[in-house]
């Protein structure tokens, strides 16, 4: 353990922000004790290769996250092409009248259509955005972000610069300290859609540093391949320079990785905060995938110690060494005690996340009433009931009689919550009733707005169509500027319009 002098000065605890490539990981997350999860959908996110969720899954993990304390960011980070926005502002539409906690965003276009149209939408700064300097942030303020993840490539002097710059203009900075590396600038990689057309800014990146290469003069058959990342033993630092949270890699990881990771880093943040140490202990992290590990950019110590020649899982040679050397034998048992506690790691696991359930909260609902009279809604929830009660009369005419089928109709919105209708009943309902349709929508609304913790549901926004441009209706012209009277004769020779003269003078 090392006593931390920083500890007496810092008091704001650090929020802890894992990776939930799928419903399993999210789920292993929550149970390790992360503060904020961050996932995907099956479009619109930088890690296309994970499992990600359903939309249809998302209401049930906000109500699993949030009954645990941990938030829940979506990823929307990827450049957004024309033909895809109609269908993200579908999308965010349906999001507005989630309880999510944040989106993550690269695209400008997109973090100003968020800000200007869906404004109850936390907006999150991505690692792809690349925030680096006071003048990103000031800007990134500007058009509404509540935080952004500061590059990875910063030290920690300069992520103490910028995120007191960042609480100056009311915004929260995040940093990566555990995962991958990126050998492009955090994250932004052309050397994918190079390679082999899998764009990395549309989340479809193949990792072509990963692959071997020419033997170098030196011997390596892997010279782009960046060990992992991780802060382990800088926590007290970031904590000194004010960082508001610490965030792990990893999306496309499956469960047992991410409980492992989690948990280790929330006992690291438990050791410092409750006792005011930091661990030397780093070996949970070395039970798991790893490329073993560097802190460089940290320390700004950027050099060739940054790499390492083998992309493939380094913990069983890790063991080795520690175990007496890179022998057969070593390495052999090495191999054999990962592969035991992996399967006890994922044993546990499973037990607990098995206890975690996302599956949607069954309605119960009875529909009543005479003509001339309101209609009643009795909603019955496996924990409570309530009843809304129409501002309007039920009527013998109209343009559609209440049956299941019309009701069903009406109330499909309930079934995109956390809720779903399992039972409608209209016994206590005589045949051939009828309300208007407006009223349905005010009950259907009211419904929502008991169910939703009283928050009020927001109408669908359409987004005004931009205009096409009518065409070009002046003359195209082309201006050269020329920095010596020697070349005016070029002028001479040509039918180009001579519209000033610009000389440029040099002094030696």
């Amino acid at each position: 353990m090392i006593k931390s002098p920083i500890f007496a000065v810092v008091k704001r605890q650090i929020e802890l922000l894992a990776p939930g490539g799928d419903v399993d990981s999210i789920k292993a997350a929550i149970a390790a004790g992360a503060d904020a999860v961050y996932c995907g959908l099956d479009k619109y996110n930088a890690r296309h290769r994970a499992a990600n969720i359903s939309f249809d899954d998302l209401p049930g993990i906000l109500r699993l996250a949030h009954q645990h304390n941990c938030q829940v960011f979506l990823t929307l980070n990827i450049i957004v092409l024309d033909h895809e926005i109609p269908a993200l502002i579908g999308l965010l539409n349906k999001l507005v009248n989630t309880n999510i906690d944040g989106v993550i965003v690269q695209d400008l276009g997109l973090f100003h259509l968020i800000a200007t149209y869906f404004k109850s939408l936390k907006l999150h700064a991505s690692t792809q955005l690349t925030t680096h300097n006071e003048g990103q942030i000031r800007f990134l303020s500007k058009l509404g972000a509540s935080r952004v993840n500061l590059s990875r490539e910063l030290n920690l002097l300069e992520i103490k610069f910028l995120t007191a710059a960042a609480h100056q203009n009311k915004v929260m900075t995040e940093v990566f300290v555990h995962g991958s590396n990126c050998l492009s600038f955090s994250g932004i990689c052309y050397m994918s859609s190079l390679h082999g057309g899998n764009s990395g800014n549309r989340g479809r990146c193949s990792q072509p540093c990963r692959d071997p290469y020419l033997t170098t003069p030196s011997g390596k058959d892997f010279p782009l391949n960046l060990k992992d990342n991780s802060a382990w033993f800088d926590l007290a630092r970031l904590a000194e320079a004010g960082v508001d949270s610490i965030k792990i890699e990893g999306r496309i990881k499956e469960f047992h990785y991410v409980f492992t990771v989690v948990d280790a880093w929330k006992k690291q943040l438990r050791s410092f905060y409750e006792k005011g140490q930091i661990t030397n202990d780093i070996g949970g992290l070395y039970q798991v995938f790893n490329r073993d590990f560097t802190n460089a950019y940290f320390t700004g110590s950027v050099d060739q110690n940054m790499f390492i020649d083998n992309p493939r899982d380094h913990s069983a040679i890790h063991r080795a060494e520690n175990l007496g050397g890179l022998t057969d034998e070593n390495i052999e048992k090495a191999k054999q005690e990962l592969f035991d506690e992996k399967a006890k790691i994922i044993a546990k696991v499973r037990r607990k996340i098995g206890k975690l359930s996302i599956a949607k909260i069954p309605l119960r609902i009875r529909i009543s009433g005479v003509c001339g009279a309101p209609l009643y809604v009795n909603v019955n929830t496996p924990d409570s009931s309530f009843v809304v009660r129409s501002e309007m009369n039920l009527v013998n005419n109209g343009n559609e009689a209440i049956d299941h089928s019309m009701l069903m109709k009406r109330l499909k919105a309930i079934n995109v919550t956390e809720y779903f209708i399992s039972e409608l009943d209209l016994k206590n309902l005589p045949t051939d009733l009828f309300i208007p349709f407006k009223e349905l929508t005010a009950i259907k609304k009211r419904l929502l707005f008991i169910l939703n913790n009283s928050k009020e549901t927001v109408d669908p926004i359409d987004i005004p169509v931009i205009p096409v441009h009518s065409g070009v209706k002046t003359k195209p012209s082309l201006s050269v500027l020329i920095s010596s009277q020697k070349h005016l004769h070029f002028c001479q020779e040509t039918d180009a319009e001579i519209l000033g003269f610009s000389l440029i003078l040099r002094c030696n």
